[in-house]
């Protein structure tokens, strides 16, 4: 039988569809994944056999074909455990169907059955949005993360087994809501305040020009004088982030993996410093697999970049 399910990679900081086929034939038993999987996406064939096992599924002794399309896209990391399993439990008719079209599907499996988070998964969430996608099924800690998009009905769950029980009987589970703009309006600054600092009437003016127009700064001087003490001030006395600001920052942060309070929107406008030895990919971002350099993580905050000659 052949299961049709829904699921997202990331390229860059954007989000691009992915289709996951399962099926499952006659033939010698075994998993075959295709479609230009990474390592991490290959070694999810162990970690689903043995999740769906202890979960207590049974795991079809037959020969499954495991197709993501589009299969010129290069897909990578164990966000896609989920998926397949669910197209592995669809195609044995363990669960229903009906709504694997209508979900995207995101989730690290764990040995046990039990869902684990990944990263990038606000910026699925936008484009699931976008996509008219229904909703979007993820582990209990991406919820409050993805639940920021406004539009999209998000379900997290623990396990393989409420995953299974939400696909069979939808009607007993309700998506989480959050009021991202509720949340970011209550949100005060963590950083660094430009009230602690004393004396240094120049620099201080220098600072509130320079955020007041938004122009860059050159700090002169020697070692103890103050420049990275001011520096790290600056995103203090900014403007505070407007909410359509707020989710593109935290969509940067949350492909690069740094959201540390997962289902928390940025809103302190960010402050990277990268050391004066820094490559030039480290802070342009890029690689075989693309990812946010420096700038990129610095979007709509301050970047200090040191020169030491």
């Amino acid at each position: 039988m052949l299961a049709r399910v829904w699921s997202a990679s990331i390229v860059g900081i954007d989000a691009v569809k992915v289709g996951v086929e399962v099926d499952v034939s006659g033939g010698l038993p075994g998993i075959v994944v295709v479609g230009l999987p990474d390592t991490a996406v290959q070694e999810s064939r162990e970690r689903v056999k043995a999740a769906l096992k202890n979960a207590g599924f049974a795991f079809p002794m037959r020969k499954i074909v495991i197709n993501l399309t589009p299969a010129d896209l290069r897909k990578e990391g164990p966000s896609f455990d989920l998926p397949i399993s669910v197209g592995i439990m669809a195609a044995s008719e363990q669960v229903s169907a009906e709504l694997l079209g209508d979900y995207l599907f995101l989730g690290e499996v764990s040995l046990d059955g039990n869902l684990r988070p990944v990263a990038g998964v606000l910026p699925i969430a936008a484009a699931a949005a976008r996509l008219g996608i229904a909703g979007l099924v993820v582990p209990v800690d991406n919820a409050r993360e993805a639940a920021v998009v406004q539009g999209l009905a998000v379900y997290g769950f623990k396990d393989l087994s409420q995953v299974a029980d939400f696909l069979n009987e939808p009607e007993r589970y309700s998506p989480m809501q959050i009021d991202g703009l509720q949340e970011l309006a209550h949100s005060k600054l963590t950083g660094p305040d430009l009230k602690d600092v004393k004396g240094q009437a120049h620099a201080r003016r220098a600072l509130e020009i320079a955020a007041a127009g938004g122009h860059n700064l050159i700090f002169v001087g020697p070692p103890g004088s103050g420049k990275t003490m001011l520096a790290r001030r600056l995103p203090g006395i900014l403007p505070p982030l407007s909410f359509e600001e707020a989710l593109e920052v935290t969509q940067i942060h949350s492909v690069a993996g740094l959201l540390k309070d997962k289902g928390t929107l940025v809103s302190d406008r960010p402050y990277r410093s990268p050391h004066h030895s820094a490559s030039g990919p480290s802070l342009v971002g890029g690689g075989s697999f693309p990812r946010p350099g420096e700038i990129s993580l610095a979007h709509r905050g301050v970047l200090f970049l040191f020169y030491r000659h």
